[in-house]
């Protein structure tokens, strides 16, 4: 192989999940492409083509020349019109068109990682006109691809993978998240700490400490008399985080104890994802 190591766990999650996603729409008849997900606005069919699109685009393939309709309520900026583009030129595609293009895919993909010598560090197209580097890309791919299986399991019925390589590059990615959440949008106390208590397949403990200049850090030390303390499990936390329920239908498994107005402040900012 030779892919950098730094790469590889990146590489490993992907196909964790890729494999996993083409193994549960694989065998869907038509109508079943069209199951509403928990991704806003998307069918079963929409978060697939979301998933073709990004690996095209990680395999370096120009973009759909495509204008979309102006009646997608769930499009509401820049981002997700860009995100769009690679959902709606599919919205008519057929359950084995779908397979077909997924299956060729994963076959390109694999033969680019394969391949793939470059540098961690060395810069590649990101989103919306801009430039990361490869780590930053495979990583955030990683992640996005196992939040879509997530999508498509929760409306297939089909649960699972939730400790999967895919869901620990997800805990990471989340984690980092979370100081902004704490610390800018909630509008946390300074000199503060709010401590999250996560259980189930993925379980944590961590803390973020707010400093005297108002900035936030990810601790795993436990903090002594903190300002809030946040209990739930792995699956809600996930799907919180990324804009998937909204608080009140999770009210009966999240536990918030301490200052409940910072309590309620921080899951109302709790979605990370655009």
């Amino acid at each position: 192989m030779s892919l950098h190591p730094t790469l590889q766990p990146y590489a490993d999650a992907w196909t964790h999940s890729i494999d996993a996603i083409s193994e549960l729409v694989t065998p869907l008849a038509e109508g079943e492409w069209n199951r509403r997900t928990p991704c806003p606005g998307w069918s079963v069919r929409d978060v697939v083509s979301h998933v073709i699109g990004l690996d095209n685009e990680m395999l370096g393939d120009p973009r759909p020349i495509h204008t979309l309709p102006r009646d997608l309520y769930h499009v509401t900026n820049e981002h997700q019109r860009y995100m769009e583009m690679q959902v709606d030129v599919r919205r008519h595609h057929t359950a084995p068109e779908m397979t077909s293009e997924l299956e060729y895919t994963i076959i390109r993909r694999n033969r680019q990682l394969r391949n793939e010598s470059r540098d961690p560090g060395t810069k590649v197209r990101g989103h919306v006109s801009t430039e990361v580097t490869l780590e930053q890309s495979m990583r955030n791919h990683a992640f996005n691809v196992w939040v879509h299986e997530q999508d498509l399991r929760a409306a297939l019925g089909r649960p699972g993978n939730l400790d999967s390589p895919g869901a620990h590059i997800a805990r990471d990615v989340l984690l980092d998240a979370l100081p902004k959440v704490v610390a800018d949008d909630s509008g946390a106390p300074r000199s503060s700490a709010v401590v999250f208590d996560v259980h189930g397949p993925i379980e944590f403990l961590r803390t973020i400490r707010v400093d005297i200049q108002g900035r936030g850090t990810l601790e795993t030390a436990p903090a002594l008399g903190p300002a809030a303390t946040l209990i739930l499990d792995w699956e809600t936390y996930v799907r919180l985080a990324c804009g998937r329920v909204t608080v009140d239908s999770v009210s009966d498994k999240v536990k918030a104890d301490g200052d409940p107005e910072l309590s309620a402040s921080i899951l109302r900012n709790f979605t990370v994802t655009k």
